[in-house]
């Protein structure tokens, strides 16, 4: 168990790591999972929890903050009348169901292989924010239900291969298919509700060694708290900022930022 002079500046970069997470969650739309999942991971790493199993602490604590931010944000959405809840009740249970196959494979794998997951993922997902285009279109309606029985639970299982909501790929999904892009990140966060609820609750009984203080299963309480402590109140800030800003400016500096995190994970899988 660390001292308290030890867990202070932890608790600070806690609280500034959540700060960011919420103001990117609410400024682009994609979830702060993409950020919290590599900062739980140095942090936990360079306070000496480096383990073959943490980074299943990473994604399985990022997708508990998950349920509160993408539950606040749905809300607030909804308010507004931006959430497509015909798309939400019929893609939530295949995506769903996605997820949790995604825990069971995240239990048998190790760091190395997450952080290659990670990585190779999040260099994608970097590339279509810096290159994407809003007037990319693969069909004028979503999928039905031959392709959505396939699609749905992709989307659960990489996302909880990544630890994050469902922002990254259902947006991406839903505009690509005609669905206004404000309507997509409203509808995309409650794919994150369906993704991160069942995930988070399975990875509670997931057994980790070598885990940092206070770990239930796989879900770091204090991490997960702190956090969400300052995600709730960052998130509607990064919102109001996205109306102000230039959003392709944004989104390209975050796909530098993305694609920079993307090879470090990557170059400390297969370099050490």
């Amino acid at each position: 168990m660390p001292d308290l002079a030890s867990l202070l500046p932890l608790i600070a970069v806690l609280l500034l790591v959540g700060a960011f997470a919420g103001l990117i969650a609410g400024l682009l739309g994609v979830g702060g999972g993409i950020v919290l999942v590599p900062a739980y991971y140095y942090l936990f790493s360079g306070m000496g929890y480096e383990s073959p199993a943490l980074m299943r602490v990473c994604l399985a604590t990022s997708l508990a903050t998950i349920i509160v931010t993408s539950t606040r944000s749905v809300l607030s959405h909804n308010k507004k009348g931006a959430v497509e809840w015909t798309i939400l009740r019929q893609w939530a249970p295949g995506i769903a169901v996605g997820a949790i196959i995604g825990v069971a494979v995240v239990a048998q794998l190790r760091t190395p292989t997450l952080q290659i997951i990670f990585g190779a993922l999040a260099f994608t997902i970097a590339l279509y924010m810096a290159f994407g285009r809003l007037e990319w279109r693969l069909g004028s309606k979503m999928p039905g239900p031959r392709l959505r029985v396939v699609l749905s639970p992709l989307i659960g299982f990489f996302s909880v291969l990544m630890g994050i909501g469902g922002g990254s790929f259902g947006v991406p999904l839903m505009t690509l298919h005609g669905v206004p892009i404000h309507r997509a990140v409203a509808t995309a966060a409650g794919f994150g509700i369906t993704i991160a609820l069942p995930s988070a609750v399975v990875f509670l009984a997931v057994p980790v060694d070598a885990a940092p203080p206070f770990t239930i299963g796989a879900v770091n309480l204090p991490a997960f708290l702190i956090v969400i402590s300052m995600t709730l109140i960052t998130a509607p800030l990064g919102a109001s900022l996205a109306h102000r800003l230039n959003p392709k400016l944004l989104k390209r500096v975050f796909a530098a930022f993305l694609a920079v995190v993307a090879i470090n994970m990557l170059a400390k899988a297969l370099i050490g």
